[in-house]
């Protein structure tokens, strides 16, 4: 079935506050849950929709709480999201992190005792349309081993940048996870009995799998071998030994109502371009862009992304008539 983006966005947020998050947490999280859908990330939205309103009724995260937030520095803050939710958390350093940025240039934000930040393009999109160049990361629970071992130490991972345009524009975004794919794509596989493209995942025993469930319980395959398990490394310890936030190991379960809060962390950088670069910024990637799309065949990142939202804002999202009625349960 599908749903209007109007549908859509009462849907979400009808099921946040229905299932206990606070109002005042709701419009920014619920703003991220749509674009996810609109971007064509399906299985990143709505699929985990549902593990928030379920986690949110356990007690496993706290939807009422008020992260807090300690300035550092003129250009440095820590916030405690305070075993809630990545979104609120987020919001709200962000409202100290873009004024300070633009007055001094750069600024710095770590988050600790956090939850799964789901779509971090849009975090570092929402840094791009503020007229900053913003880069984020955020770790996860493990899924990853390292080069000769078997045993998960990191999670996905993923580091994303937003460049921005003129007039509140993004130039263009970059999102990626550390490994092949996202854990969610296995994880959806093993659910439906389905398999997996070699290059995905590792069993156990660190073999190349087609069984989703073997991937799950082996390792996800890093993106570019060992550089995708290094990228992951450099956000693990941004997250965790500079933002403050657990080791993956230490985390909570991203799906299981296990009663432990997940308190991952997320880091954000946000750089000021005109100040920075004497006034040239626009112009210089104003052409690198052109370099790229003038090219026959060539795209930008997330210029697919971009299509969808256009495209499925006119045709409809959807949604698995069963996940529907689930969430229709938490309203």
């Amino acid at each position: 079935m599908t749903l209007t983006p109007e549908a859509a966005r009462d849907l979400i947020s009808s099921a946040l506050q229905g299932s206990g998050l606070a109002p005042e947490s709701t419009a920014y999280f619920t703003d991220a849950i749509l674009d996810t859908e609109l971007s064509g990330l399906e299985g990143h939205g709505f699929y985990w929709l549902q593990y928030y309103c379920a986690h949110l009724r356990s007690g496993k995260v706290d939807g009422k709480v008020k992260p807090a937030v300690e300035a550092l520095s003129e250009s440095s803050f820590r916030v405690d999201a305070r075993h809630g939710f990545a979104h609120p958390a987020i919001e709200a350093g962000f409202k100290r992190l873009i004024p300070s940025a633009k007055a001094q240039g750069v600024a710095a934000m770590g988050i600790y005792n956090s939850y799964n930040a789901a779509t971090l393009g849009y975090h570092t999109g929402v840094l791009a349309r503020a007229g900053l160049l913003g880069l984020g990361a955020t770790n996860a629970m493990p899924t990853v081993a390292p080069f000769g071992g078997r045993t998960p130490i990191i999670g996905t991972n993923p580091i994303s940048y937003a460049v921005p345009a003129p007039d509140g524009k993004i130039a263009f975004i970059v999102d990626q996870s550390a490994t092949t794919v996202a854990w969610t794509a296995v994880k959806r596989a093993a659910d439906a009995g389905e398999p997996i493209p070699l290059g995905w995942a590792l069993d156990d025993q660190g073999n190349p799998t087609t069984d989703a469930a073997a991937g799950l319980d082996g390792s996800m395959a890093p993106a570019g071998g060992v550089k995708g398990f290094s990228i992951g490394l450099l956000v693990e310890v941004l997250c965790t030994a500079l933002a403050g936030g657990r080791l993956g190991p230490d985390q909570g379960s991203f799906t299981e109502n296990d009663g432990k809060p997940i308190d991952n962390g997320q880091f954000f950088v946000a750089f000021e371009p005109q100040m920075l670069s004497g006034g040239t910024f626009d112009d210089t990637v104003a052409a690198l862009v052109s370099s790229i799309t003038d090219q026959d065949g060539a795209r930008l990142p997330n210029a697919r992304r971009e299509a969808n939202k256009i495209r499925l804002a006119q045709e409809g999202l959807p949604i698995e008539k069963e996940l529907y009625e689930v969430l229709k349960g938490f309203v």
